[in-house]
């Protein structure tokens, strides 16, 4: 920086020395330049001044300020040159009468900036407390002044102070984006960084608050990851206040909402492990000890109580045609605190902390790395197993990264208040919702790392915030594990606990049908519904009582997964079509079809049309002349206007009137 600044104050000072010599031998208008030499050598001194402080100066405002000046200083040479112009020269040259108050004007000015800029860049301790007020510079725009004093003391004001500029930016940045663009581009996201690593909790607050509210749009974030923010958040996560993490995991996520590809590098920086560490801490009981357990060291005990629970089980889903046979072994981990031993969510949990999850096909399983009891080890270890997967990524048996959570990285968070515990929780839940959002990578290490079974606990008991946060971390998780069938058998198996746990909470929401976790609960059972069994009927039933006089929205959502249920892309969808029809869908349907807003007219036609023809020799159709309501929507331009939506429905039209036309005659 300081060789910076010196470099571009060499010509602003070249300038204004030739300006107090030429003034000298003025012709003309001598006493204008005169007062000109005046005001130059007042500014002179305050440019030398600054290059002898070139290393404390504040680079943003410095780099236009001096510009400033060094227009004003060669404009101010050229108008003391035709001053000592003579004979014929001076009888050509033509000098406005206005023309030196101007230039005393902006000499003026110039003098004020670069003692403005003298004054923000000196420690307040060594200014006394002064006021620093606006600079001439201001004028046009006041509060990039403002921005420039808050990250001028960011940078060499004293902790106190630095604190108070933090909260003054977030205020900033809260009011208005473009101020935070502002803030971004002068260069405030490294000192608010260098605050939250280094400052008090209050001032570590603001800081990540600040960061949090400057990361609305993609090309900020790029910016604030490109400054170190993973790191600095990852190292809080780990070692900081909880009242503190409790702001970073906000900020997280609200940086991840706002720019997907920041997640991964999130991920590398451990944020993951750490949030769903808070996540599990008081959750479930032993929750550093998670990590998925190897062979070699299991019990003799565990493997034959394994072995007795896998018969127990019985064979896996015939059904899901891409599962693979389960290979679950018990574990010695004590059921989650704070839970009923009569409960049926205690059993769940229970049975998922004792079952080691499938980590994929046979084939596939190899030796697992110890228990790591730190995030540094946790790292080690995943890096190992990375390097041992790449080296035998084409031979039958390779190693897999098993995820383990440090649940001791905060000494002394158990004695928090409840209340920042919660908050915690809830900001842990939505940060990894952004997080996991669309990526595969990531989805695999939070159910690899028991997280599920973290959510369903908290779905189930935590407090309102949380409950919601969680229930919308798992439709992310599983509208990824939707799109990617490899997550769906690892991580959504049907036989599996955590699995059983995550989806019997749905159910009771949806039964419940009261919640705000309704619609997210609806949605992750539609995205897991080709997992679920031919004989697993009963989530049909309550997603088709939610058709009969709802909010739109609600029977909206419960007619687009009950389409994931009769889809072509499920395989069991002639099952689940019949399941729709004996729950009584149809007589819900048709009135939907006709009747209702087209964000609900859309969806529940579409079902009809699967159930058309998937079970066209049903006798309900035939009976609620559903053939009669398809011949009416091929009419009606507002549903046949998408190609896609009018090849349904007329593939529905002709199955029916193939297998439907004689019989419905019966029916009138």
């Amino acid at each position: 920086m300081g060789d910076f600044v010196k470099e571009i104050l060499v010509k602003p000072i070249q300038y204004a020395d030739e300006v107090v010599k030429l003034a000298d031998g003025a012709i003309s208008f001598r006493q204008d330049c005169l007062e000109v030499k005046t005001k130059s050598e007042k500014l002179v001194g305050l440019l030398r001044q600054a290059a002898r402080a070139s290393g404390d100066l504040y680079e943003r405002p410095t780099r236009r300020i001096i510009d400033d000046t060094e227009q004003v200083l060669d404009k101010a040479l050229t108008l003391v040159l035709k001053c000592r112009a003579n004979g014929i020269a001076r009888i050509f040259t033509i000098i406005p009468a206005g023309a030196f108050r101007k230039i005393a004007q902006q000499l003026e000015n110039s003098i004020g900036d670069v003692s403005w800029l003298l004054r923000v860049s000196t420690p307040a301790d060594d200014r006394d407390d002064e006021y620093l007020g606006l600079p001439p510079i201001a004028a046009n725009e006041p509060i990039l002044c403002l921005i420039w004093e808050q990250i001028a003391i960011l940078c060499s004001g004293t902790i106190e102070d630095r604190t108070d500029a933090a909260a003054s930016l977030v205020s900033l940045a809260r009011d208005n984006d473009r101020y935070g663009k502002l803030i971004i581009e002068e260069g405030g996201v490294g000192p608010l960084l260098r605050l939250a690593k280094e400052g008090r909790m209050e001032g570590q607050e603001s800081a990540a608050r600040a960061i949090g509210l400057l990361g609305r749009d993609p090309d900020s974030v790029e910016q604030i990851v490109n400054a170190g923010v993973c790191q600095v958040f990852a190292k809080i996560l780990k070692e900081g206040h909880m009242k503190v993490q409790v702001v970073v995991a906000w900020a997280v996520s609200e940086l991840a909402a706002h720019h997907r590809k920041c997640q991964d590098h999130f991920a590398q920086s451990n944020v993951i492990q750490l949030l769903v560490s808070h996540l599990a801490f008081e959750t479930i009981q032993e929750h550093s000890k998670y990590a998925i357990p190897t062979k070699q060291a299991m019990s003799i005990h565990s493997v034959v109580m394994a072995n007795n629970q896998k018969n127990d089980m019985g064979v896996t889903d015939a059904n899901y045609r891409n599962s693979e046979q389960d290979d679950e072994y018990k574990s010695n981990i004590q059921r989650p605190m704070g839970m009923s031993t009569n409960s049926q969510m205690h059993n769940l949990v229970t049975n998922t902390m004792a079952v080691k999850p499938a980590t994929g096909p046979s084939n596939e399983q190899g030796e697992g790395q110890p228990q790591a009891n730190n995030c540094e080890a946790s790292q080690q270890n995943t890096r190992t197993n990375q390097n041992h997967k790449k080296k035998g990524r084409h031979h039958r048996h390779h190693h897999r990264p098993h995820t383990a959570i440090s649940g001791d990285s905060i000494k002394g968070r158990e004695f928090e208040d409840p209340a920042t515990k919660a908050e915690m929780k809830s900001m842990a839940a939505r940060a990894l919702r952004y997080l996991c959002a669309g990526n595969f990578t990531i989805c695999r290490s939070i159910t690899e790392s028991r997280a599920l079974l973290c959510f369903s606990v908290l779905i189930d008991k935590g407090p309102e915030e949380v409950q919601y946060n969680s229930a919308m971390a798992l439709m992310e998780i599983t509208a990824v594990a939707e799109q990617d069938e490899t997550l769906r058998r690892l991580a959504f198996k049907p036989t599996a606990p955590a699995c059983k746990a995550v989806v019997d909470q749905f159910l009771t929401i949806v039964r419940k049908a009261e919640s705000e976790l309704l619609i997210p609960s609806i949605r992750s059972i539609g995205n897991l519904a080709r997992t679920f069994r031919a004989s697993e009927t009963r989530f049909i039933g309550p997603l088709v009582k939610l058709l009969d006089d709802r909010e739109p929205e609600i029977t909206s959502e419960a007619a687009v997964a009950l389409n994931k249920f009769a889809g072509p892309n499920n395989f069991l969808n002639v099952n689940h079509c019949k399941s729709i029809i004996s729950e009584g869908g149809i007589k819900h349907l048709i009135p939907l079809v006709y009747f209702g807003e087209q964000m609900v007219q859309f969806p529940s036609f579409i079902l009809l049309c699967y159930l058309a023809m998937h079970v066209p020799d049903s006798e309900e159709l035939a009976k609620e002349d559903v053939l009669i309501v398809l011949e009416w929507a091929t009419k009606q331009a507002t549903l046949m206007q998408d190609k896609e939506l009018e090849t349904l429905a007329y593939e529905g039209k002709k199955r029916l009137e193939l297998y439907q036309s004689r019989a419905s005659k019966g029916y009138h």
